[in-house]
């Protein structure tokens, strides 16, 4: 072969082989990209919101948490690792909005006890209203500061007749804001401690407040504990009923803010109600019936037996006994007549009674004969 060809053929393979080594250099690199760690923030652990915490929040131990910072950007107001007691936060107030993540200042929160602190406790057009309460009706206890609860007036409906026992659900989703004058709940080695109270404190609208108020001059009121999933659930239902209606366009911050403000929100719309009757076969299901001119304090007249039969007999108030009457005119003059027992319009026949009349007078002469000897013997 020609010395020349040779040489050529020499260098092509040459050329062909660092072209190849440069192109597997070249893929190898770009398919294993190096991955380079985030860089982590050099500086102290600052108190951050762990979740959107609007005004009015009652701080609890999930709501905050420490979390790595620029040293640049620490300012005295924030809360330090190390340097804050996180235990001493539990129970405060949120002044104003913290978003997720946004680190709390000194300035955000109001300590029980702090002037203002329970107002900044209520949420906009809200009112404080505070319930008496009993351990048998408080959930013996186990209600704290920030729970929900539904609030039941028992009550005793008197008429003629054996009383109507019942209780209603009158007022649902009441936030607690306080039991007596504790806004926060008591730990002991790490373990919530229960204590008796006498008084809740609960978030209500004005209209709402009314209704409390009038409650308690009709019964005895109880509390009944909510489950934390029972707002999510009412607020799925008001969803699908048309009930909550999020606009469209809406940022997911102004629908979040719409939904929030929806599961807050007490209800005292649709109540439910249980009667003794629904309990004990004993017991009435309805109204007592209340007859003019009631009884006078056990004595009692014939009449106020009469009335009562009455009330059994037709259901309303007593009514003196009457046959028909038909009206007869002669000229100009018109007159009612009587018509007795046996269909005639005689006067003398029209006033005797008849059968039903004379059982209904010798029952009422009953009556009041026992009624009077009750009352000599009282």
């Amino acid at each position: 072969m020609d010395r020349k060809k040779l040489v050529l053929l020499l260098g092509a393979l040459i050329v062909a082989i660092g072209t190849a080594l440069v192109a597997r250099n070249m893929f190898a690199g770009a398919s294993a990209p190096q991955a380079e760690a985030a860089a982590v923030p050099a500086g102290p652990k600052v108190l951050v919101a762990q979740r959107t915490l609007p005004t009015g929040t009652i701080i609890t131990a999930d709501a905050l948490g420490f979390q790595p910072w620029p040293k640049d950007l620490v300012q005295d107001a924030y809360f330090i690792d190390g340097e804050a007691d996180m235990t001493k936060l539990l129970g405060t107030v949120v002044r104003h909005p913290v978003t997720a993540g946004e680190p709390v200042t000194q300035g955000s929160l109001v300590a029980p006890g702090d002037r203002g602190f329970l107002a900044a406790a209520l949420g906009p057009g809200m009112r404080a209203v505070t319930i008496p309460v009993s351990a048998k009706a408080g959930v013996a206890g186990f209600v704290f500061p920030g729970d929900r609860v539904d609030l039941l007036l028992s009550q005793t409906v008197k008429g003629d007749g054996p009383a109507l026992k019942t209780t209603e659900t009158i007022l649902r989703n009441l936030r607690i804001l306080a039991t007596d004058q504790r806004t926060s709940q008591e730990t002991v080695d790490g373990k919530t401690r229960v204590r008796k109270f006498r008084t809740v404190t609960v978030e209500a609208t004005p209209k709402i407040a009314e209704k409390i108020a009038v409650a308690q001059t009709l019964g005895r009121l109880t509390l009944t504990l909510r489950s934390i999933a029972d707002s999510q659930g009412e607020l799925e239902r008001a969803l699908a009923n048309g009930d909550v209606t999020v606009p469209e366009g809406a940022t997911p911050e102004e629908e979040e803010a719409i939904l929030r403000e929806a599961m807050s929100r007490p209800d005292d719309g649709s109540s439910t109600f249980v009667t003794g009757g629904d309990v004990s076969r004993f017991q009435r299901a309805s109204v007592p019936p209340r007859t003019s001119g009631g009884g006078n304090g056990g004595g009692g007249s014939s009449n106020d037996g009469g009335a009562q039969i009455a009330q059994a007999f037709f259901g309303g108030p007593a009514k003196a006994p009457s046959g028909p009457v038909v009206r007869v005119t002669r000229g100009k003059s018109t007159s009612s007549v009587k018509i007795g027992a046996n269909g005639s319009a005689n006067p003398e026949e029209a006033a005797q009674a008849s059968m039903f009349e004379q059982m209904m007078e010798a029952a009422v002469k009953a009556q009041g004969m026992a009624a009077q000897s009750d009352a000599n013997e009282e």
